[in-house]
């Protein structure tokens, strides 16, 4: 996994080109789509998971976590009891669309080649990753969803696997979840003071409980001179008597660390 050097020019036609397929795609792959919301939740829980809004993240202004909490409300909004029926799909940037200046959303963090840069619309990964990790705690199947490349901070306090997350990026880097259940779903996501909090919710209780877990968790010194951080996702599917059912590889993730991965660090935090 060696950084690729690509030059502005080719990253921006390249950006739309991948733009240009994926509006293809939603015009012609035949998928069905979830649109509606729903005016009341459903009744039952499956999961419900929350994240905090700011964190102290190493050399980065915390004015770019007081714009991504801006941004984050406004695309909270447009998923926000969001329905998703058997058959149906969830596509993040469908349902979100394009962050422009337009639409109020304003200049956030972004990580771009495993560099801190800034964006309009920047920080929305923190919702991608909410639903990714609330998902792999549901029956619903995820069908598209990216890593990230790059491992920029070093763990502070962090409570998840490694690599539990989905990387978002308008509108090629999509997160897809689709319903292959009989029950239909909606999903809840809404800010607090302090959280971003979401749920999954279903028209029946929920029958399995899961736990998620990482395996052969390492980090590897290549021979370009870098590190690169490895493990394996997994979950164990359990009954509502707590008797195991399944034990499931879910992705395995391999992202280039932009710090020294031995070292101690004080002050630092995850994305």
């Amino acid at each position: 996994m060696k950084p690729k050097k690509r030059s502005a020019l080719r990253i921006y036609m390249g950006t739309k080109a991948y733009r240009l397929k994926r509006y293809a795609e939603w015009m012609l792959d035949r998928k069905m789509y979830a649109r509606t919301k729903g005016e009341d939740k459903l009744g039952h829980v499956w999961f419900k998971h929350q994240t905090p809004l700011m964190r102290q993240l190493k050399d980065v202004e915390m004015e770019l976590q007081s714009n991504k909490v801006t941004n984050l409300k406004i695309a909270a909004q447009r998923v926000n009891r969001i329905v998703i029926k058997p058959g149906e799909t969830f596509s993040y940037w469908r349902l979100i669309g394009n962050t422009t200046k337009r639409k109020g959303y304003v200049e956030g963090m972004v990580l771009h080649y495993g560099k801190v840069t800034v964006g309009v619309g920047g920080g929305l990964c923190q919702l991608s990753n909410l639903i990714y990790w609330m998902t792999l705690h549901t029956p619903l199947t995820v069908t598209e969803r990216y890593r990230h490349s790059y491992d920029v901070f070093p763990d502070s306090k962090r409570n998840q696997p490694f690599g539990s997350g989905a990387t978002c990026a308008y509108n090629y880097l999509d997160l897809q979840i689709k319903n292959e259940t009989n029950e239909t779903y909606q999903l809840i996501v809404y800010l607090t003071d302090l959280n971003l909090v979401g749920e999954w919710r279903s028209t029946a209780p929920a029958t399995r409980k899961y736990e998620v877990y990482e395996k052969d968790h390492s980090f590897t010194r290549e021979f370009w001179g870098g590190y690169v951080r490895h493990n394996s996702i997994y979950r164990k599917v359990f009954d509502l008597d707590g008797e195991q059912i399944e034990d499931e590889f879910i992705t395995e993730n391999h992202a280039i660390t932009m710090y020294e991965p031995f070292l101690t660090y004080e002050e630092a935090g995850d994305v």
